[in-house]
């Protein structure tokens, strides 16, 4: 039977938590308590892997799975949030040139599925003030803000023409939001295509942060995933 580990981060008092599933690249589960993350991670195991059946993979999303607390982060700026200052120990191994494939893969079936849920999506409705959370256009524009970001701090890069696409994206009309999110999108894959061996074992340290190549692209796909699940959640 799979057993998944998982990397637990939670803020003061075991309040705001996210679980990370490193078995599971771009996995992560979370709630406003450390019991709530721990009772949602199952569930969010399962979507995850329906997502990469979806896509081809050879999962069973319905099949038996045990899980472990492997590691519990409370220290750190922003915990509870994504990424704890201190990382964890899987951040900091090499990036392999497999990993960089799966990496690579489910940063394009990502992209895939946010432009599939816009373009289903009335303009209207991408537009609307819900009675609480953020209007879904501003989560896109979050999203976009983010990624090449994750790419800057970890040595990926920056591709070229990523600040006038981001521009196009927060000026975008709902109607022509997923066209702009697409150009984004290829411009960070084709970023990815150029990562050298350099590259993938380099360490950077930003601020508190030490930062690698494989702990940028853990969070270029856990956070378009976790805004991926809360939209689908507010649609259903």
């Amino acid at each position: 039977m799979t057993e998944y580990a998982l990397y637990l981060e939670s803020g003061p008092k075991m309040k705001t938590t996210m679980v990370h599933i490193f078995d599971l690249l771009g996995c992560i589960a979370n709630g406003p308590t450390t019991d709530a993350a721990l009772e949602a991670a199952p569930g969010e195991i399962r979507e995850f892997l329906r997502f990469l059946k979806r896509h081809g993979e050879k999962v069973d999303p319905d099949g038996p799975f045990t899980t472990e607390i492997a590691a519990h982060a409370t220290e750190g700026s922003w915990i509870g949030q994504g990424d704890p200052a201190p990382g964890f120990a899987p951040d900091f191994e090499p990036l392999t040139r497999q990993d960089e494939n799966i990496y690579r893969r489910r940063f394009q079936w990502l992209g895939e599925e946010i432009l599939s849920l816009i373009e289903r999506m009335p303009e209207t409705q991408l537009g609307a003030k819900p009675s609480q959370g953020r209007v879904l256009s501003d989560i896109v524009a979050h999203i976009a803000n983010a990624e090449p970001e994750y790419f800057r701090a970890s040595g990926i890069g920056k591709p070229e023409g990523v600040k006038e696409a981001l521009q196009a994206i927060e000026s975008a009309e709902a109607g022509a939001l997923a066209s702009r999110l697409t150009d984004l999108w290829q411009l960070l894959d084709g970023q990815l295509e150029r990562i050298t061996p350099e590259v993938r074992t380099a360490q950077v340290q930003r601020g508190e942060k030490l930062w690698t190549a494989r702990r940028g692209l853990r969070r270029a796909l856990e956070h378009p995933w976790e805004h991926l699940r809360e939209m689908q959640r507010r649609l259903a």
